[in-house]
C-alpha cells in the first residue's frame, strides 16, 4: 500500500540530504559513467551466463543518481538464445547502496517455466528474495518459444530503479525471414520511464510521474542538459527486424518514426500476420517486432529522422522540445547531427484487434462467450490509492505461495493472502473478464504469468473474435468503464500472478493469483533445488538495515 507524502516536503528533505542533485560536477562525470553503460551492446549475453546485481550512479539522462542495475548497465544487458536452447543464469546479489532496495528477484518475462515455477522469479509467489552477497542460479528451458522477451526484478518496486533488460530467443527457421534482412543486438530498442529519486521514495508519493524517457538507455529531462541521445544506423535499401521493448513502469508510449510506415510481426513473442501501420501504443511489459523497409524517404532530411516515444504520463509527457522522448534514426553515410523532420498526424495507427495470431491461430473452447470451463469475472477499483480486485486487495504473504502448495495446502481458503488466490483445475479452458470500476485513469496493463492468451475482446472495442484473435501476455485492461476478455488453458500445473504492469499498481494491490492444479504441482515441477529452499530463511533472517530502501525522515 502506497502512502502519500507532498511532493515538495519529501523533495526538499531529499535535496538537504545526500540524494544526487543535478551539479556540474555530475554533469561532468557523466561521460565515464556512459562509457560503461552503453557499448554498443558488445556486452551480449548468451543463456549460460553470471548476471551480477549491482548499485552504481549513472546519469542517462543528465542527471546523476544511484541505480540499480543488471550487469551494471542501463539497461541491462541483452540475452541472446537460440530456440532450444536451456538457460542457466546466475544472479549474483552485489547491491550495497541502502538508499534503494538490497534484496532481489529476477522475473523472465514471458517465458512460461512450464515445470520450472519455482524459477519464475516472483518474490512472495514463487520464491523468497535472494539476500545481498547471495545468489540464486535460474535454470528453465524455454521448450519451443522464440520471439521477444525481457527480464526484470520482481521485488517491490525495485525494476523502477534500472533492473530490466530484453531476453531475445531467436528462431534459426524463422517462418517471418524472409521479410527482413537484419535482426541482431543493433536492432533491440527498448523504451523506458526514468526517476530522479530511488524507488522507495517514490513508492511514497501518490501518482508519482517520471522525469524522462529514455530509448535505448538515454535521453532528457525537461529543463535538464542537452544529454545525448541514442541513435540507430540503418544502410539504405535494408530490412531491419526492430524489436521494440517496453521496460516501462509505468507510461504507455506512443511509438513512431518520422516518414515511416513499419510492420508488425510479433505480439509478446506470438507471431501475427504482418500488418502495416504508421505509429503504436505500447504498454508496460509488452513487445513487438516490426520491420522498418530503410527508404531514406525525404531527400531533405539529409539521412536523419526523428524515433518518438511520447509517454501519457510524466513530466515530460506531451512535448518533444529539445529533444525530449526522441533518438535518432541515421543512415549510413549521413552527418552526425539532430533531425529536423517533423511529426505528421498518425492516419494508421496500430488496432490491437487488427492483430491476427499467425501460427495455430484460434481461441480455445466453445467460442461463445461465457462459454469457457472456467469463467470469471473480476471488478478492479482504485480506492484512495490502494487496487482492489473483487473487494481484495494483494499483500505480500510471509510464505511464498508456490512453498504453501509444495507444504499441502490446495484449497483457496487456505491460501495466503486471502481473497487475491484463485484455485483453477487443471486442462481447462479459463475465460476472463475484467472490467475497470472506480477511480480509475489508465490504460491499465495486465500481465499474465505462465501462459499467453488470446485475446478475445480488447478495451475500447466491440469486435469479439474466436477465430483469429491476437495471443499475447500483456494486455490493455483500458480506462475507467472499460474491460477485456482473454482466454488461456490450465495446462502449466504452479502459481501464476495475474497483475497490472505498472508496477506503482501492482506495489498498491492491483494482482492476484492463480494456484494452477494445486494438487498436482509438486509432481509437475519434480524436485526443487536446495538453494530455493535455502532462499526463505535467509531472507527471514535480514534485520530492516540489511533489506534497504531506506528513506531519508522529513
Amino acid at each position: 500500500m502506497v502512502a502519500c507524502i507532498p511532493f515538495f516536503s519529501l523533495a526538499a528533505s531529499l535535496l538537504l540530504s545526500n540524494a544526487p542533485v543535478v551539479s556540474g560536477a555530475s554533469i561532468v562525470s557523466r561521460t565515464t559513467a556512459l562509457q560503461v553503460l552503453h557499448a554498443s551492446r558488445s556486452d551480449v549475453l548468451n543463456a549460460t551466463t553470471e548476471l551480477p546485481i549491482v548499485n552504481r550512479a549513472i546519469s542517462p539522462d543528465g542527471y546523476n543518481r544511484s541505480a540499480t542495475l543488471a550487469g551494471g548497465t542501463l539497461p541491462g544487458p541483452l540475452i541472446a538464445a537460440n530456440k532450444g536452447d536451456d538457460f542457466r543464469i546466475n544472479v549474483t546479489n552485489q547491491m550495497t547502496d541502502p538508499s534503494m532496495y538490497l534484496s532481489t528477484t529476477v522475473h523472465w518475462h514471458g517465458i512460461y517455466q512450464n515445470g520450472t515455477n519455482y524459477n519464475d522469479g516472483t518474490a512472495f509467489v514463487t520464491q523468497c528474495p535472494i539476500p545481498a552477497n547471495d545468489s540464486f542460479l535460474y535454470k528453465f528451458s524455454a521448450n519451443n518459444q522464440a520471439g521477444t522477451y525481457w527480464y526484470h526484478s520482481h521485488y517491490t518496486t525495485q525494476y523502477c530503479d534500472g533492473l530490466s533488460g530484453p531476453l531475445v530467443i531467436y528462431d534459426p527457421e524463422d517462418p517471418m525471414a524472409d521479410m527482413y534482412d537484419v535482426d541482431d543486438e543493433t536492432t533491440v530498442i527498448t523504451l523506458q520511464d526514468w526517476y530522479h529519486f530511488p524507488a522507495p521514495v517514490d513508492n511514497r508519493i501518490l501518482g508519482i510521474s517520471p522525469n524522462s524517457t529514455l530509448i535505448n538507455g538515454l535521453g532528457r529531462y525537461a529543463g535538464g542538459p542537452a544529454s545525448p541521445l541514442a541513435n540507430i544506423t540503418v544502410q539504405q535499401g535494408k530490412r531491419y527486424r526492430f524489436r521494440l521493448v517496453s521496460l516501462s513502469c509505468d507510461p504507455t508510449f506512443t511509438f513512431s518514426i518520422d516518414g515511416h510506415n513499419f510492420t508488425i510481426i510479433e505480439a509478446d513473442g506470438q507471431l501475427t500476420e504482418p500488418l502495416t501501420v504508421d505509429s503504436l501504443q505500447i504498454l508496460a511489459g509488452q513487445r513487438y517486432s516490426i520491420v522498418l523497409n530503410a527508404t531514406d524517404p525525404d531527400p531533405q532530411a539529409n539521412g536523419n529522422y526523428w524515433i518518438r516515444a511520447m509517454p501519457n504520463t510524466g513530466n515530460a509527457a506531451g512535448t518533444f522540445a529539445g529533444g525530449l522522448n526522441m533518438a535518432v534514426l541515421r543512415y549510413e553515410g549521413a552527418a552526425d547531427v539532430d533531425p529536423t523532420t517533423q511529426q505528421a498526424k498518425s492516419v494508421n495507427p496500430l488496432l490491437e484487434s487488427n492483430l491476427h495470431a499467425f501460427i495455430n491461430p484460434g481461441a480455445p473452447g466453445v467460442p461463445e462467450l461465457g462459454q469457457a470451463d472456467i469463467n470469471l469475472a473480476m471488478i478492479v477499483d482504485n480506492r484512495k490509492g490502494t487496487y482492489y480486485i473483487n473487494n481484495a486487495t494483494f499483500v505480500n504473504p510471509t510464505v511464498p505461495v508456490l512453498l504453501q502448495i509444495l507444504s499441502g495446502k490446495y484449497a483457496a481458503t487456505d491460501l495466503l493472502p486471502e481473497g487475491t488466490v484463485y484455485v483453477l483445475e487443471p486442462n481447462k479452458t479459463v475465460e476472463l473478464h475484467m472490467w475497470n470500476g472506480e477511480g480509475f485513469a489508465g490504460p491499465h496493463p495486465i500481465h499474465l504469468h505462465g501462459h499467453s492468451f488470446d485475446v478475445i475482446r480488447s478495451a475500447g472495442s466491440d469486435i469479439v473474435n474466436f477465430k483469429n484473435p491476437v495471443r499475447r501476455d500483456v494486455v490493455s485492461s483500458g480506462t475507467q468503464g472499460q474491460g477485456m476478455v482473454i482466454r488461456w488453458t490450465t495446462d502449466n500445473s504452479g502459481p501464476w500472478f495475474l497483475h497490472c504492469h505498472i508496477n506503482w499498481h501492482l506495489e498498491a494491490g492491483f494482482a492476484v493469483v492463480f494456484a494452477e492444479n494445486p494438487s498436482g504441482t509438486k509432481q509437475h515441477i519434480g524436485h526443487v533445488p536446495e538453494a530455493w529452499e535455502n532462499l526463505c530463511p535467509a531472507y527471514n533472517a535480514l534485520s530492516p538495515s540489511q533489506l534497504g530502501g531506506v528513506v531519508p525522515p522529513l
